[in-house]
């Protein structure tokens, strides 16, 4: 079981380290207006951050503290799905790039179980 804990925890340290990179992809995308590119992009981040969110709360059950702030993503979602609706692209770079990749450099890594 330890194991199985220990390879999820790595996997979750490992993929919180490449969001910062693909959050300044996205913006650059937005700013290129490459929307097809940035808009597939989007849905992925978002199923990432689903992905973490169910993580998060399977390590939980199994006693290991994530310090991943839910609230502050569910946030970050809601600003951009605004920002798409009104198709202002600009502000929802803005966000990947100045919002979204610095809270995710923030996040500490989880440490391994014995």
């Amino acid at each position: 079981m330890n194991q199985l804990i220990n390879d999820t925890i790595n996997s979750f340290n490992e993929y919180v380290k490449i969001i910062p990179g693909g959050t300044l992809e996205i913006s650059k995308f937005l700013r290129e207006e490459n929307l097809p590119l940035a808009l597939q992009s989007i849905k992925d981040f978002t199923e990432g951050v689903i992905w973490l969110t169910d993580v998060k709360e399977a390590l939980g059950k199994s006693g290991v503290e994530v310090e991943l702030e839910l609230e502050s993503i569910h946030d970050f979602l809601i600003e951009i799905n605004e920002g798409l609706e009104i198709q202002d692209f600009i502000l929802v770079a803005d966000i990947f790039e100045y919002e979204i990749a610095t809270f995710f450099k923030d996040v500490a890594e989880i440490q391994t179980v014995c």
